[in-house]
């Protein structure tokens, strides 16, 4: 098995609703996304999956949050837009882009700061 990492990141506002603190303001962060896929098999080149590619998958996914008010758009219509929730959201995301193929996402993780992150995966 093979695990195979790339970052991102993203710039993006929101706010915490029920939150009862400053994060109930509008604010906003320069997020920093961690992606990890796991991989059985290697192509004919030793590749489990090449990085730009999974750079680019990573980016379409995170391309639909960058610059954006997190609270008004749907994944996050029903909940917080939390580094918890982002991460789930981008681990999802990715499950389906990858769907047809020997890979899975493994975690994700968003940093909202540099001190700072959560991480979403699923159990076996």
């Amino acid at each position: 098995m093979f695990e195979i990492t790339i970052t991102d990141d993203f710039a993006a506002a929101h706010r915490l609703n029920n939150y009862n603190g400053a994060c109930e303001n509008l604010h906003g962060h320069n997020f920093i996304v961690e992606v990890s896929v796991l991989c059985d098999k290697l192509d004919k080149a030793y590749i489990a999956i090449d990085f730009k590619e999974l750079k680019s998958l990573t980016k379409e996914i995170v391309s639909k949050l960058d610059h954006r008010y997190l609270n008004e758009l749907e994944p996050f219509k029903s909940t917080n837009p939390t580094s918890e929730m982002i991460a789930k959201y981008i681990f999802e995301e990715l499950k389906k882009a990858l769907k047809d193929r020997s890979c899975k996402p493994s975690k994700v993780s968003v940093f909202e700061s540099l001190k700072a992150k959560a991480t979403y995966f699923e159990t076996q």
